[in-house]
């Protein structure tokens, strides 16, 4: 993106109220005034200082004229906005946009932080919970044998649960059974 086309964009920003105050125009102009390349020649930096005139009518011009005379202008005019308010100049729109050049991407590092937020045991012990869950409707279903299929799946809990909770949980599923 051109700087003409930047600063397009950004007009509206810097000219809102309250943006820029009239110390800061003032040391842009005279930036762009007195530093090599000169932008601004003398008679337009008197006409841009002008305290008769509204500050938001002299950045407006300021701005409108910069953009005429071309790229390199603006583009000395950001610097020079840059030099004298830079956190102005870094919460600019086109800085903004510039930062991140799709809008579609996804931040990982937030993204990660989102997802992390909880930690392991809050995972724990959701897993937790929805496996007694799975667990207790499997084996509280009326239509099924719940005997039968309640072995073939505690028979590989050795490795998940100790061999005498698993002993402790076949013996309370047979005794749901005979009742």
């Amino acid at each position: 993106q051109s700087y003409c086309h930047r600063l397009q964009h950004d007009m509206y920003f810097l000219t809102s109220t309250s943006r820029l105050n009239e110390q800061v125009v003032d040391k842009i102009v005279l930036q762009l005034n007195r530093v090599y390349p000169q932008i601004l020649t003398n008679e337009e930096a008197e006409k841009f200082r002008n305290p008769k005139t509204s500050l938001h009518t002299r950045l407006s011009d300021l701005l409108k004229h910069l953009q005429k005379k071309g790229d390199r202008h603006c583009q000395e005019f950001y610097r020079a906005l840059q030099i004298n308010a830079e956190q102005l100049f870094n919460d600019l729109p086109s800085r903004k946009i510039l930062k991140t050049p799709d809008p579609t991407e996804i931040d990982t590092d937030k993204e990660q932080y989102m997802l992390n937020d909880r930690g392991p045991v809050f995972f724990l012990a959701c897993f937790s919970v929805a496996a007694g869950l799975a667990l207790f409707w499997y084996c509280c279903n009326s239509e099924t044998q719940v005997v039968g299929r309640a072995r073939r799946i505690l028979g590989f809990s050795p490795i998940i649960i100790g061999r005498h909770v698993r002993n402790i949980c076949l013996l309370y599923l047979e005794d749901m059974s005979r009742n």
